[in-house]
């Protein structure tokens, strides 16, 4: 099985080369995206038959790499879970390229980084050894960065790909020393012997930090977030899907491979810094998802809140886990997977609707559109189903695998550590906050985006667009349904997994009658996807019924209500600004720290009032903005170090040469 996956991957890297040398084409974007669909689709396919088949682990070993160690690829449970996720969403976003690619202004600076992106996650995937996992992590983070620079143009852009880049080498770098901990004195670089050599309790501490830092900035913990929303804002929009919805999953596989595979059997502590993170990620990422305006921002602070809930719950199963409670940690650690996938077909779907909103109407900024939903019915169809779904409503996927995590906290009573049993309450009323702010603030970005009338000459005249993009983007609604409707077979498929990382899986779903799920017990708490779809329906039907057959036939038209003055001025509708301003007021003073500036000129100052807000982030303000500072003013010293004169070199070595005699002196 890794020999078919290799294939695939070198397909797409041989791809990439293809591109490279073949310069400017004209079916070039065609080629790349088709290409790349059906390698990525394959790969799907494989992965998930694999998984549904739950076959044995499947290792290969090439003489590459480190000379007395080569290179080592493994395909199980959890890596093949990933795969399918990872090629699945290469497979929508290649659909997506092949209508949205034609659009691009510079194709060259996307075409040739893209099926090398995929590659580079598939093989992460597979690695199975320290080197080749740090290679390939490198590899994916080098292709993200050249996706994120496509539009290097912008000033914004150049800003956003620097950060990244600094960002991926501090948490490859951790990740380093995390795999060197693990390898101890003897270089146990590959991770069959690294499960056979647990490390003693502090290294074991140690590495958790490091993993949790490594693979959390890739992920988007805070604080470690801040590369985040200005990196995805940055890629076209096919690419920010991937980054969003897939990329960060690779750092999710990466901790889930650390913790629960490598380090061996963890300890009761664990779970307290992994729920606290996620908790505050959850919070934090949504309230500031609340307060922006651009589209693809708003999307990508909520990437930050997803990756927050699926933390939460792999942190309670890192808690159940060690307490000897695997039933209870196979719950949560199916919750955390599910989400996962949940995360990647809604997000996915999301950045792909931001696309053709971009596309037909050229601006990112909400408060810009409006009426969207007349002039692009299926496009607004679609995005309201990602909006619901990750709001978390029923019966679609998002409310499935957030209430299964909410049935994992609920059993938190029985730990026996008090420090777990007071946290995961906590956690779990932070889960619900995050859950209320992320329906708040869809309902924004839909009704600003969507309804309403149009707010600017662009809005009014945006058409649909391209049946590739549109196709994309109903696949994606329809699963993200599907998921919701029949949660106990997807629960069903990830058992495997969750039995490979806790040593124990829910019991079977499928033979539940009507379709319903019951984490723990049927007489404690149950669920049916398929029957509240149907009370949906049926209740819709009827109302339109009612409405149509026997309300009245007359027709009243009148001004819409302004408090009492009929303007037809799109400027009176609400705005996202003003949407969001109870929250902001709510949170501004520990969340970002927003400032409102007002200037109304007096009367017979003819010049227009102006309203700004600011806002903070508290993460890079606190972590970064010093840290910064301390680089740039290390930097203009060693400048000016360049530019003295002899004698003040000779000063200097003089200065050095006496310290360094007082140093032999004072030891000796």
């Amino acid at each position: 099985m890794p020999e078919i996956h290799l294939v695939g991957v070198a397909a797409l890297l041989t791809l990439s080369v293809i591109v490279l040398l073949a310069g400017r084409g004209r079916n070039l974007t065609l080629v790349v995206y088709g290409c790349a669909l059906v390698i990525s689709l394959v790969l799907c396919g494989g992965a998930t038959m694999r998984l549904l088949m739950q076959s044995p682990p499947s290792s290969l070993a090439l003489p590459i790499g480190l000379p007395w160690l080569g290179a080592h690829f493994r395909i199980d449970a959890l890596s093949s879970f990933f795969l399918a996720i990872i090629n699945f969403g290469g497979a929508a976003a290649s659909l997506y390229g092949l209508g949205y690619g034609r659009h691009e202004r510079e194709p060259l600076r996307v075409l040739p980084f893209f099926p090398a992106f995929l590659a580079g996650m598939n093989v992460v995937l597979m690695a199975d050894d320290a080197f080749t996992f740090l290679l390939s992590w490198e590899f994916m983070s080098l292709a993200s960065w050249s996706l994120v620079m496509a539009h290097h143009r912008e000033a914004d852009n150049i800003r956003a790909g620097l950060v990244n880049i600094v960002m991926a080498g501090i948490g490859a770098f951790a990740l380093l020393l995390a795999f060197g901990v693990l390898a101890g004195p003897d270089g146990f670089y590959a991770f069959a012997d690294m499960r056979t050599h647990a490390p003693a309790p502090l290294a074991a501490a140690a590495v958790l930090a490091l993993v949790l830092f490594g693979a959390g900035s890739k992920a988007g913990l805070v604080p470690l977030h801040v590369w985040l929303p200005l990196a995805h804002p940055a890629a076209p929009s096919h690419v920010s899907a991937l980054m969003s919805g897939v990329m960060t999953k690779v750092a999710v596989y990466a901790f889930i491979r650390v913790a629960f595979d490598l380090l061996g059997p963890p300890a009761w502590w664990w779970g307290v810094p992994v729920l606290i993170l996620g908790a505050a990620t959850a919070v934090i990422g949504v309230l500031f998802a609340l307060v922006h305006t651009d589209l693809k921002r708003i999307l990508a602070y909520s990437t930050i809140e997803n990756i927050g809930i699926i933390f939460v719950a792999l942190g309670l199963s890192l808690g159940f886990l060690a307490s000897g409670f695997a039933a209870a940690a196979a719950l949560a650690m199916t919750a955390a997977l599910f989400h996962v996938l949940n995360h990647s077909l809604f997000k996915s779907l999301l950045f792909f609707g931001a696309g053709a909103v971009i596309t037909a109407t050229g601006s990112r900024e909400i408060g810009q559109l409006g009426g969207l939903l007349n002039r692009m019915p299926a496009t607004g169809l679609f995005m309201l189903v990602g909006c619901a779904a990750i709001s978390a409503l029923p019966p679609l996927n998002g409310f499935a695998s957030e209430w299964l995590a909410f049935q994992a906290i609920l059993l938190s009573p029985s730990l026996p550590s008090w420090a777990l049993k007071l946290l995961t309450p906590a956690a779990g009323a932070m889960l619900a906050l995050a859950a209320a702010l992320a329906g708040a603030c869809f309902v924004r970005l839909f009704g600003i985006a969507f309804l309403g009338r149009p707010r600017t000459i662009t809005s009014a005249k945006a058409v649909e667009v391209d049946r590739f993009s549109l196709t994309a983007m109903g696949g994606l609604a329809c699963l993200c349904l599907l998921a919701g409707i029949f949660p106990g077979q997807v629960i069903d498929a990830l058992a495997p997994v969750a039995r490979a990382t806790t040593g124990a899986a829910m019991h079977p779903q499928a033979a539940m009658p009507w379709l319903s799920i019951a984490p723990i017990a049927e007489s404690r708490s149950s669920y049916d996807g398929l029957l509240v779809f149907v009370f949906i329906v049926s209740s819709a039907l009827l109302a339109a019924f009612i409405v149509h057959r026997l309300a009245s036939n007359a027709l009243r038209r009148a001004p819409a209500w302004d408090c009492g003055f009929p303007d037809a001025d799109p400027i009176t509708q609400y705005s996202a600004e003003s949407f969001a301003q109870p929250v902001r007021r709510v949170f501004s003073s520990f969340a970002f720290r927003a400032r409102a500036q007002v200037d109304m000129p007096p009367p017979g100052d003819l010049r227009p009032a102006s309203y700004t807000v600011e806002w903070v982030d508290l993460s890079w303000a606190v972590f970064y903005r010093p840290v910064v500072a301390a680089v740039a003013k290390m930097a203009y010293w060693m400048n000016r170090m360049q530019y003295l004169t002899i004698r003040q070199y000779l000063s200097l070595v003089f200065a050095a040469l006496v310290f360094l005699l007082l140093v032999l002196a004072s030891w000796a």
